[in-house]
């Protein structure tokens, strides 16, 4: 890599948009987990009934689940092709793609017709457009991440890189809020017949509303000057398995840690609702518990986000791992002594207090340990091979279950040792990223220019 100047980086600086990027950032993210969280919803309260043939309600919840974490099936070989072109053909690129397909994905998952009209094709078909949209959700926050991260101040990238995590937080809360009233409201006849569309039908006006905002958003001045000066690799994931194999592995391992998203919000909604536990929450509590929290979410990750530019990103990150580990379990152990009060309580303080703070942070992290050449490939293979384990959760927590609410425990053990593999990566990963300039991150010391950043 050239040499940059301090008028070459004044340059670049100059070209940054970084509101710009954030909002892009955090509309399609919105979108992108509205669409994903509205599955999981449907996953949990409906699916079973209608894409599953009737009999045994514990394998049809399996079953359920599992189509819920076929596209993180997806989302790790895809993260390959979606790495590739981004760090190819541009962030903007991959960007507009991603929004496209998983518009198309969610629109179509609404007009499916049911087991009962079509037999073993609605199931197969479900589960083919759930693949799609895990190929966009593969280079979706890796995009966004990657535009964010490379229009922000060089001390403000934990700040502006937070916006695309707000937005999958206001997607969830967008998801259960469209959902609660309809199963509230509608009798469950109704619900299974044609209220569970009317969530994937209505992504439609996000689509468009995130796809006009991105079509507008300039390139980053990080990829543009790789474009002018020649540096586009013909084949990025060569340097970064040659060069970066650490980096991707250190965020494989810190990527378990999307795993208690998914239990908060697909596994516990099960869980706390379904009649083979016993637990006797309704509907309306788990999904208004789902909004506060998120809510909460959103208010509090810019926050964490300046902390870090402030103190580093490690303290942040490690603290709200720890936090996680011993909150999940208290969660989960109110849910099975069925105390609402308490289960309120703890699910806000774990979803939307301390589970934000990795959250804030680990997309200006995890770009940090790249440089501009392969970020966006390093950050998506990395991210989507670690939240494989996110995808399936459900799947493995309902497995040990057993159908028996007395086995909580075992959920939680698995989701502590998850926090815990994830704080032994951030913990030996490099340090004080947070003050390195945006043109010199993720370059090893040799390779980083002798000119400072005026």
């Amino acid at each position: 890599m050239s040499s940059h100047t301090a008028a070459d980086v004044a340059a670049q600086q100059d070209r940054r948009t970084p509101k710009r990027a954030a909002v892009a950032a955090w509309t399609g993210s919105a979108l992108e987990y509205y669409d994903l969280a509205i599955y999981g919803t449907a996953a949990a309260l409906v699916f079973p009934q209608i894409f599953f043939p009737e009999g045994n309600d514990s394998a049809a919840t399996i079953a359920a689940f599992a189509t819920f974490g076929v596209a993180y099936v997806a989302r790790p070989f895809g993260s390959f092709l979606m790495g590739h072109i981004g760090d190819r053909l541009g962030r903007k690129t991959i960007l507009v793609g991603c929004l496209m397909l998983m518009g198309i994905a969610t629109f179509l998952i609404g007009c499916l017709p049911t087991y009962e009209q079509i037999g073993l094709w609605a199931p197969t078909l479900l589960v083919l457009l759930r693949l799609m949209q895990g190929l966009s959700a593969a280079g979706e926050q890796a995009g966004a991440n990657s535009m964010s991260f490379e229009h922000a101040p060089d001390d403000r990238r934990g700040f502006f890189t937070s916006w695309t995590l707000s937005g999958t937080q206001g997607g969830q809360v967008l998801a259960p809020a469209v959902f609660l009233p309809l199963a509230a409201v509608l009798p469950e006849e109704a619900l299974l017949s044609w209220g569970w569309r009317v969530p994937f039908l209505l992504s439609a006006l996000l689509f468009v509303v995130g796809m006009v905002i991105r079509l507008k958003l300039d390139e980053t001045p990080s990829f543009q000057d790789e474009v002018e000066e020649a540096e586009v690799r013909r084949a990025p994931l060569s340097e970064l398995f040659a060069d970066h194999k650490a980096a991707v592995l250190r965020v494989f391992f810190a990527a378990f840690i999307a795993m208690v998203n998914t239990m908060f919000q697909v596994f516990a909604l099960n869980f706390a609702t379904s009649d083979d536990y016993g637990i006797g929450f309704s509907n309306s509590f788990m999904l208004w518990l789902a909004i506060v929290a998120n809510l909460v979410a959103i208010a509090i990750i810019p926050f964490w986000a300046m902390l870090s530019d402030k103190v580093g990103r490690k303290p942040v990150f490690l603290t709200g791992l720890l936090g996680s580990a011993v909150l999940v379990t208290a969660f989960l152990g109110a849910i099975r002594a069925g105390n609402e009060p308490l289960t309120f309580a703890l699910g806000v303080a774990l979803a939307g207090v301390v589970y934000s703070m990795p959250n804030a942070v680990w997309p200006a992290t995890y770009a940090e340990y790249f440089p501009t050449t392969v970020r966006l490939s390093g950050m998506a293979i990395g991210t989507q091979f670690g939240f494989a384990l996110a995808g399936f959760t459900p799947t493995i927590a309902s497995a040990l279950m057993g159908g028996d609410a007395d086995n909580w425990w075992r959920v939680a053990a698995f989701a502590v040792s998850a926090c815990l593999i994830s704080a032994v990566a951030v913990l030996t990963g490099p340090k004080a990223t947070h003050t390195v300039p945006t043109t010199e991150v993720g370059l090893r010391p040799a390779a980083r220019p002798a000119v400072g950043v005026g």
